[in-house]
C-alpha cells in the first residue's frame, strides 16, 4: 500500500522556534574580514550588486596569504571564547529556572 505524504506545512510547524535570548554563535575568520572589506569594496565599485560585492570579497580572501589573515583568525578565536561563555551561561541559567519550575508543579 502506498503511504500518504504528510504536507510540508506540518514539517514545518514541527520544527522548534529558536530562542531570541539564546547567545549569539562566533562568527568566521572570514565573516570578520567581509565586516571590514565590504565598504572599501562597495566605495570601489560604485553600483555594484550584492553578488559581485560577494564574488569580490572571496576571491580577495582566497588570495590573501595566512599571514594576512591572522588578525581576522585571532578576533574568531576571541569571539569563540566569548560565545561558548555565553552558551555555558545561558544553558546553566536555562537548566536553573527549568529545574525550580519543575519543583513549583509537584507541589
Amino acid at each position: 500500500m502506498p503511504k500518504e505524504a504528510k504536507p510540508k506545512r506540518e514539517k514545518a510547524s514541527a520544527k522548534s522556534k529558536k530562542d531570541p535570548n539564546a547567545p549569539k554563535k562566533a562568527l568566521s575568520p572570514y565573516m570578520f574580514f567581509t565586516q571590514e572589506y565590504r565598504e572599501k569594496i562597495k566605495e570601489e565599485n560604485p553600483g555594484i550588486g550584492f553578488g559581485e560585492v560577494a564574488k569580490k570579497l572571496g576571491a580577495k580572501w582566497k588570495s590573501m596569504s595566512d599571514e594576512e589573515k591572522e588578525p581576522y583568525v585571532e578576533k574568531h578565536q576571541a569571539d569563540k571564547k566569548r560565545a561558548e561563555e555565553a552558551k555555558e551561561a545561558y544553558e546553566s541559567k536555562g537548566k536553573g529556572t527549568a529545574a525550580s519550575g519543575d519543583d513549583d508543579d509537584d507541589e
